[in-house]
């Protein structure tokens, strides 16, 4: 996150093609855009028309000027300043549960480092019809320009919470009806357990996994099936195997 020191405003800089045009779409206010000077292809047309459309200020720049501005390196050809991200809260997650007719399913990620991860893991949230993602505050990733990139759009529609205390959240949340099923190598097979109803999958750090007392506090620890010579994955791989079983369970019931 950048901060605009002009207008005391913080922003925040959304980088690649789809990425602005799902910021655009999603009704976020963008101020600025900055685009590679001479590009006129289909995409960058339709970029231009939108920001247009919305008052955004658009600066035809270098490719120089373009490798300044970028956090990821991966621009496209175009950059945009918007609004920053705002954080939602746990009751926007379970209202929205409730405004679908669903039974509450979050994604608790534990001390995810990795801004790739954190993306990937949103936009699988998203098109596993995940009600929010929540993170803790202290050593984990935040929403940055990376983040917002990886999600491919999904950071716009998917809710994002940042708790302090990663393990008495779910102590709340228990007591609203939700329980826990935890990724560990060491858990029972995904496949003979139980994941519907209001759920909250927790995934964690892609190196050392689920901490002591998070787990503690899972009912359920699920193993992913390894049949390969190496016996890890992902975390972003693990969430997505883990939210899909959900997935599939929750249509076998209906």
């Amino acid at each position: 996150m950048q901060e605009n020191r002009e207008q005391g405003t913080e922003t925040f800089v959304v980088e690649g093609r789809n990425a602005v045009l799902e910021a655009f779409r999603s009704g976020r206010t963008i101020d600025k855009i900055y685009i590679l000077d001479g590009c006129q292809d289909g995409p960058i047309r339709t970029i231009v028309r939108e920001a247009k459309k919305h008052g955004s200020l658009i600066n035809f720049v270098t490719k120089e000027r373009l490798s300044q501005l970028s956090e990821t390196g991966k621009h496209q050809g175009v950059i945009a300043h918007a609004a920053a991200y705002e954080y939602s809260t746990i009751d926007d997650m379970l209202k929205l549960a409730e405004e679908r007719g669903e039974a509450p399913f979050l994604i608790l990620l534990d001390n995810i480092e990795d801004p790739h991860n954190l993306g990937a893991i949103i936009r699988t949230a998203n098109l596993a019809g995940a009600h929010g993602v929540i993170i803790p505050k202290r050593r984990a990733v935040g929403l940055t320009a990376t983040v917002a990139k990886t999600s491919a759009g999904a950071l716009n529609y998917t809710p994002v919470a940042k708790v302090t205390n990663l393990v008495k959240t779910m102590e709340e949340l228990k007591e609203k009806g939700l329980w826990f099923v935890c990724a560990d190598m060491d858990g029972e097979q995904m496949y003979d357990l139980n994941l519907t109803g209001p759920i909250g999958l927790v995934i964690g750090n892609e190196g050392e996994g689920v901490g002591r007392l998070v787990k503690e506090n899972c009912d359920f620890v699920a193993g992913i099936p390894m049949k390969g010579q190496i016996n890890s994955l992902n975390a972003s791989v693990a969430a997505g195997v883990l939210a899909y079983e959900i997935v599939r369970q929750r249509i076998s019931q209906k």
